[in-house]
């Protein structure tokens, strides 16, 4: 069974920081891109941040959270970190960890953890 458990949210004064994990299990954790997704109340599910498998991964963030957040993963711990700095209300959403799998043939695999609330507010 495979499952993806979120931990780390939380209310937050604007100009804080958080620090998001999200603990695989059940699925070879070292060769899945893992991502982090948030969801604002009336908005569209959007990709965060991201990064790849491998010994050399590869990071890529969306441009609103550049210089601010910070995607690591530890693969003996099987396990995906958000590092939240600078927080803005605009960051207030579920954040979801997402594991990816591009197959070369066939469709790829994804999964979802079922989402920690992050709330920046004064």
């Amino acid at each position: 069974q495979v499952q993806l458990v979120e931990s780390g949210g939380g209310l937050v004064q604007p100009g804080g920081s958080l620090r998001l994990s999200c603990v695989v299990s059940g699925i070879i954790f070292s060769i899945y891109d893992m991502g982090w997704y948030r969801q604002a109340p009336g908005k569209q599910r959007e990709l965060v941040a991201s990064i790849t498998s491998g010994s050399n991964t590869n990071t890529n963030y969306v441009d609103s959270v550049k210089g601010r957040f910070t995607i690591s993963r530890d693969n003996a711990k099987k396990t995906v970190y958000l590092q939240m700095n600078s927080l803005k209300s605009e960051d207030t959403a579920v954040y979801y960890c997402n594991a990816h799998f591009t197959r070369r043939i066939g469709a790829p695999i994804d999964y979802w953890g079922q989402g920690t609330q992050v709330t920046v507010s004064s």
